[in-house]
């Protein structure tokens, strides 16, 4: 008879345990905290006491896996583990035959191919490392990065674009930086393939520990030169976690992963190179295509894909087919999808998990989010009370002042003020020491300008990661703006990924890319989005609908005051948005048709297509309003030219 309240006790307390791990989800970072120590002992049993060289991990794989299993598929051609090894092998052998040293860069102008794999694997295995370029970049962004790599030996990829870009510079690569340069065509792939593949000694690869790096990668350049930074060995660990945090099954008969985001790029370079140390078959597709990505994913029999930026985005404004479902992918991972992309995307191609993780080229910052519905859709990262309580005084949000973009100090006490994660604004992360950041390769003052000192007490030094971001109640964070991006207008801060997400939710837009532009006259910038409206819905487009959208969606203050209209999509190289060339044209229609000008004549264009820009003259007080507000209308020389003169004509601008 005692046996029930025991039992009903029992029954209640594991109620209750299970209320407070659904509400605070302790077992989440248990697991999380876990899986990277499982990580961690796994690299360390796959080297066997070597040393700390991914060249081990890979190694591993290649022990374990049947050797006719696929390591790499690609329409460049299609490799098991066992050729993939001796082709890995055959590249150090070349690398050490022609002058490379434990310890120093080898540069790589590559595009998406197995041999970008196979000379990133044959540096690790002669302790080496390799210096990933972007093989878009062309004069003297180019000379910049392989002069702050400082290696000696640059290979190239065979595509006649890129040695045409290497050729216009070569006099300067040889004659400046002493660089030799390798072009890896049929010729040079044959005399590789001719090398026995003989494994590099173990001694090779004994500094290969610490701080030295797995690869050098560069940030993306849209504020001046690329920077470069390395990544350390020692985080080894923190690449591979997405495995285990993704559910991913290495082989055999495990998940394959399509990847054809730029290898270059820290996103797709990472995660193929984890399929190599986890045992994970890696598909590599040459370039970005709506067009072909989802053949390449069924033909590639993927279960899990890759995206950057607005990858989702462009995948989604294909017509819809009744092949959207049929493909074995359950899994992505990646950074930087949108709020109003993200269920849209998983609901219509059946996508079980989103990996989306938040970090940087410099790696100090990292959040994670393996979202399964939609409690977590749309954040950047998640945190149970435990990481809350591990990271509150790690990751901290401090008020900054959005116009010149310094932190606001106490005029008494010279210290900042800290925000609430709550409402959240740009992030700090505590330093224990300047040599927790890895730093800039060979750009000590760039470094020095990532630091801020004396911020909540005298001595403490914190680095600034120039995002914005804020945490709810549940843990969830949400990724606000980048510094820089936000602007001020009518005394308030705007985020241009809000008003993106409040735009992009409108039918017809399928992409827009906010920014502050200067208006004669007024203090602060006005919002304008470049949109890009579907071709099918151009003619009947409805700018005043949009407008009442827009109002309904936003605050009065953060309603666009111009929209441009683009007549193309225009990404970076790795599918972000770039807010750049925009903020420069501003709203002065003749730099904007001077940009395009510049734009055509590049591409051998006769003649060059100019956006339309729209204002809504109501915003600046131009105009009765009222009965006579008209909205969204064209926006013409005259007005700029209005606007520019601070003339107060009728039914011009009013200044």
């Amino acid at each position: 008879m005692a046996l029930a309240p025991v039992a009903g006790a029992i029954v209640g307390v594991s109620a209750a345990a299970a209320y407070l791990d659904a509400k605070y989800h302790i077992s989440k970072d248990i697991k999380g905290i876990r899986e990277q120590k499982a990580a961690q002992r796994a690299l360390e049993k796959n080297a066997q006491g070597k040393g700390q060289s991914l060249w081990y991990q890979f190694e591993a794989q290649v022990r374990r896996l049947p050797p006719h299993d696929e390591a790499i598929w690609s329409r460049n051609g299609c490799y098991t583990w066992a050729e993939t090894y001796a082709n890995a092998c055959r590249y150090g052998q070349y690398l050490l035959h022609n002058g490379v040293a434990p310890g120093q860069l080898v540069a790589m102008y590559m595009m998406n191919r197995p041999e970008f794999l196979f000379a990133n694997l044959g540096t690790w295995s002669i302790g080496s490392a390799p210096a990933w370029i972007n093989y878009n970049l062309a004069g003297d962004s180019l000379v910049h990065c392989l002069k702050i790599s400082g290696t000696k030996l640059l290979v190239v990829d065979e595509d006649t674009e890129c040695r045409s870009r290497i050729e216009a510079v070569r006099e300067r690569l040889e004659g400046e930086l002493g660089m030799e340069i390798r072009v890896l065509d049929a010729g040079l792939k044959g005399e590789i393939q001719r090398l026995e593949p003989e494994r590099p000694e173990d001694q090779l690869r004994a500094g290969v520990k610490g701080k030295a790096p797995l690869f050098l990668f560069y940030t993306s350049g849209t504020t001046g030169h690329p920077k470069a930074c390395p990544f350390e060995t020692q985080r080894a660990s923190g690449m591979t976690g997405r495995v285990g945090a993704m559910g991913m099954k290495p082989g055999p008969n495990g998940d394959r992963w399509y990847v054809c985001m730029p290898l270059y790029h820290g996103t797709g370079g990472t995660t193929a190179l984890v399929c190599m140390i986890t045992g994970i078959t890696c598909c590599i597709g040459t370039k970005f295509s709506t067009s072909r990505f989802w053949g390449d994913v069924r033909d590639s029999r993927s279960t899990a894909i890759v995206y950057v930026g607005e990858t989702a985005r462009y995948l989604l404004n294909n017509p819809p087919s009744e092949l959207d479902r049929k493909h074995n992918v359950r899994a992505m991972f990646g950074n930087g999808l949108r709020p109003d992309v993200w269920q849209r995307f998983v609901d219509r191609f059946g996508i079980e998990i989103v990996g989306e993780f938040f970090n940087s080229t410099e790696g100090v910052m990292v959040l994670f989010n393996g979202s399964r519905g939609p409690f977590t859709a749309t954040s950047v990262g998640h945190q149970g009370i435990i990481d809350r309580w591990r990271f509150r005084n790690t990751y901290v949000p401090v008020e900054i002042d959005f116009v010149t973009g310094d932190l606001v100090r106490d005029p008494k006490t010279g210290f900042c003020k800290r925000k609430s994660y709550e409402e959240g604004s740009e992030i700090l992360v505590q330093m224990p020491s300047e040599q927790a950041f890895v730093g800039y390769w060979n750009n000590p003052d760039a470094t020095q300008k990532r630091f801020e000192r004396n911020v909540f007490k005298k001595g403490d030094l914190w680095y600034r990661t120039g995002d914005a971001l804020r945490r709810d109640a549940d843990g969830r964070w949400f990724f606000m703006d980048r510094l820089g991006d936000t602007y001020r207008w009518k005394s308030e801060n705007v985020s241009t990924a809000e008003v993106s997400e409040a735009l992009g939710s409108f039918p017809g837009i399928q992409e827009a890319n906010v920014y502050g532009v200067e208006v004669p006259g007024h203090d602060g910038r006005a919002g304008c989005a470049a949109i890009y409206i579907e071709p099918s819905h151009l003619e009947s487009f409805n700018f005043n609908a949009l407008l009442a959208h827009a109002k309904e969606k936003l605050p009065k203050y953060a309603v666009p005051v111009f929209l441009r209209i683009q007549k193309q999509q225009i990404t970076m190289h790795n599918n972000k948005q770039n807010k750049v060339p925009l903020r420069n044209d501003g709203i002065d229609l003749r730099k904007i048709m001077e940009s395009a000008d510049k734009k055509a004549k590049e591409l051998g264009r006769a003649e060059a297509e100019y956006d339309t820009l729209y204002w809504y003259p109501a915003a600046l007080g131009a105009g009765k309003g009222g009965k006579d507000d008209k909205g969204y209308v064209v926006f013409t020389m005259a007005d700029w030219d209005l606007l520019k003169g601070s003339v107060d004509v009728e039914g011009g601008a009013k200044l």
